[in-house]
């Protein structure tokens, strides 16, 4: 039963990874920069899934759970910061809309949408068993294609953050990479 549990996990972080690729094919194929608003989502997510990655490679915990639970209304409360700074009529958005949506709404809903699914998966006790770290080479193949691609989703959304960033402070409203000289 604490598989199964595992899997859930591990089908999350890969649920979050796809959003984040998302995110980065707007960015990279249409050039839309993130905010730092944005920025800070996506860390949300990336918060997110390493709560969930602790589950994979340490067992099911509460403690993961809430790690997971205060990255993803971090996550919530910087996407309804920016839902707010855009609600007003006449304030143009901020990227392409997504079937009608904005980004940063759907970045509100899917945190509304894991903080309801961590509240109801962490109710089931029967995946509290012992405490049993497994490593990256016993995890089965969805466990290592989670961690992998988070892994590599972390690498890459904190490269591709630099090269727009620098060493300083994201501008509010970029239009081009620090490290490439267009900013």
């Amino acid at each position: 039963m604490e598989q199964a549990f595992r899997n859930l996990n591990a089908l999350g972080m890969i649920t979050i990874c796809a959003v984040l690729v998302v995110a980065e094919y707007f960015q990279l194929r249409n050039g839309e920069l993130p905010c730092p608003l944005c920025l800070l989502q996506r860390i949300g997510l990336t918060g997110v899934s390493f709560g969930l990655m602790l589950n994979l490679l340490y067992g099911n915990r509460p403690q993961h759970y809430s790690l997971a639970t205060l990255a993803a209304l971090f996550g919530a409360a910087t996407a309804l910061r920016q839902v707010s700074l855009h609600v007003i009529p006449g304030t143009p958005g901020y990227g392409s809309p997504i079937m009608g949506y904005h980004f940063y709404t759907w970045a509100f809903l899917t945190f509304c949408l894991i903080i309801t699914g961590i509240a109801i998966i962490s109710a089931f006790e029967k995946q509290y068993g012992e405490k049993k770290f497994v490593s990256f080479r016993d995890q089965g193949l969805l466990g290592k294609t989670a961690i992998l691609a988070t892994l590599s989703m972390v690498t890459i959304n904190t490269f591709i953050t630099f090269t727009e960033c620098g060493p300083g402070i994201c501008p509010d409203n970029p239009n081009g990479y620090w490290l490439f000289g267009s900013t």
